[in-house]
């Protein structure tokens, strides 16, 4: 009887003292969080372009990811099903997140059918379209800090995160801990691919939820900025 009342103390306290001692281990990386990178400052306001929406759309004071679809936007169904279920889905409830898919004027009847197909029984009251001319287009698209050329169509399959100040956020140093410790070349993310899953998913919904911890500790007042700016990955 004692070996039994032994041996049950000995399993009850290790599972009291478990959980404890995995917290503990949590604790210093609070005081070890890094905020997102920001690779890109100043980037456009969309005031200038139209949408649907009888509120105008703005990045200023939103989280907002922000996308190019083109000219034929039914051909990105692949690219905006993995954005909607990978990321969209997970942040749509958070204060202040959008995303915004850029198009250039007259696929308003084309958008009407994808939007068909994307909002099956969801709330996509986030997600957004905004219309303008390809040159305007060209210049939203100019003031990012951007790893590939929007295609001759204005589409691209990368999309990108901006914060509520017109920051483009990413990572100044995209190596995982294996790549580090092999010491190989830095490599930035300004952009992520929406057709990698694997991207979008171990990267940008991370990332997403980083910023959102950011502004969270900024609300308490518990913020300390040590985030870095393209112009130290330099010095």
């Amino acid at each position: 009887m004692k070996k039994n009342n032994i041996k049950r103390n000995i399993v009850l306290s290790v599972l009291f003292f478990l959980p404890v001692a995995f917290l503990l281990m949590l604790y210093p990386a609070k005081h070890n969080y890094i905020p997102l990178d920001i690779v890109n400052e100043n980037v456009n306001e969309i005031t200038d372009f139209s949408s649907d929406y009888e509120s105008e759309i703005v990045l200023t004071n939103h989280i907002t990811v922000l996308g190019f679809l083109g000219k034929n936007p039914l051909s990105n169904i692949t690219m905006l099903s993995n954005l909607k279920e990978l990321v969209y889905d997970k942040f749509k409830g958070f204060k202040k997140f959008q995303l915004v898919l850029v198009l250039p004027q007259g696929v308003e009847a084309e958008i009407k059918t994808l939007h068909k197909e994307i909002a099956k029984y969801e709330d996509l009251r986030f997600w957004h379209y905004i219309y303008s001319s390809e040159a305007d287009i060209k210049t939203l698209y100019n003031s990012l800090k951007i790893e590939s050329p929007l295609k001759d169509n204005l589409s691209i399959d990368d999309v990108f995160i901006i914060d509520k100040d017109l920051n483009q956020r990413g990572r100044l140093d995209a190596r995982g801990e294996k790549q580090i410790e092999e010491k190989k070349p830095i490599t930035t993310l300004s952009a992520y691919n929406c057709i990698d899953v694997s991207e979008l998913k171990n990267m940008m919904s991370q990332d997403v939820r980083i910023l959102f911890t950011e502004y969270r500790q900024k609300r308490k007042g518990k913020f300390n900025s040590t985030t870095r700016r393209a112009d130290d990955l330099k010095k």
